[in-house]
């Protein structure tokens, strides 16, 4: 028993790629439960008994005061019941325990705007965002992901590089000042960057920038390499089938994506069982 890896996914309120992240997590080899919001607001579930913690695609709360941001309020102020915690707190705690976090599209507008990305040097204060895409449209496409080799991300190790798939409106990377853009390039925190074909640096043009993010950032970590956000989906490209060009390329029959979810699933092997 004391070697399984759990996962998490948590779902309601608007989330609708759940389903394709819990497979991903078991594809990688980990045991997952999806998980609606209510239960752990409710008491019903606590994050203390996983060890990866994953916030799924979709559009919480339909976007109204911007991406998530009602989701993330719901986080932080809405008590558990029958305790005057939050389900912030519990986030904050599995953080500290060492433990995985990752949000996709609608869950890396989450965890921004709860100030779990970038957190720099632990400040949990909103200082980014996830905005309107420069186009004035929704983006449906497939990107290529410029990895940082420097970057402390657990997620990415080994990785040079990714081809996924982008479906969101506001999906442009801001941050509030120079100084905080500064601070995520120097530490390496700005772990995916849109890039071309040959990953050869960061991309400003459309539409291999498909939102206009600033210095091309796709993805975000901590200090720590533990908790990760990105626009991209990865549950979206499991398998080769995924691909958009699948019938007319020899691809390997795992999809890009699963390599981020192996990563989370070997670290957790070797580090907290």
């Amino acid at each position: 028993m004391a070697d399984r890896v759990r996962a998490i996914v948590i779902a309601g309120n608007g989330t609708n790629c759940e389903r394709e992240v819990a497979n991903a997590c078991r594809l990688a080899g980990a045991e997952c439960d999806i998980v609606h919001i209510a239960r752990l607001l409710g008491g019903e579930v606590r994050l203390d008994d996983y060890h990866f913690l994953n916030f799924a695609g979709g559009f919480l709360d339909g976007d109204d005061l911007g991406s998530a941001k009602a989701g993330a309020n719901r986080l932080w102020h809405a008590p558990v019941s029958g305790s005057n915690a939050t389900v912030a707190e519990q986030i904050f705690a599995f953080v500290a325990a060492g433990k995985l976090v990752m949000g996709v599209c609608n869950g890396f507008q989450l965890l921004v705007k709860m100030g779990l990305l970038p957190a720099l040097a632990g400040d949990y204060r909103q200082s980014c965002s996830l905005t309107f895409n420069d186009s004035g449209r929704f983006e449906d496409r497939w990107c290529y992901l410029r990895v940082d080799a420097d970057s402390p991300c657990v997620f990415t190790r080994d990785i040079k590089g990714l081809y996924l798939p982008v479906r969101h409106g506001e999906g442009k990377f801001v941050a509030e000042s120079e100084q905080v853009l500064h601070q995520l390039q120097q530490r390496h925190l700005a772990v995916l960057q849109y890039s071309d074909a040959n990953y050869s640096g960061a991309s400003m043009k459309y539409p291999l920038n498909p939102n206009g993010s600033m210095a091309a950032i796709a993805g975000v970590c901590d200090e720590s390499g533990r908790v990760f956000g990105l626009m991209p989906h990865p549950e979206a490209y499991v398998h080769r089938t995924h691909h958009p060009r699948w019938t007319r390329e020899q691809l390997p029959e795992q999809g890009m994506g699963m390599l981020l979810y192996e990563n989370a699933v070997q670290f957790i092997r070797e580090e907290l069982l």
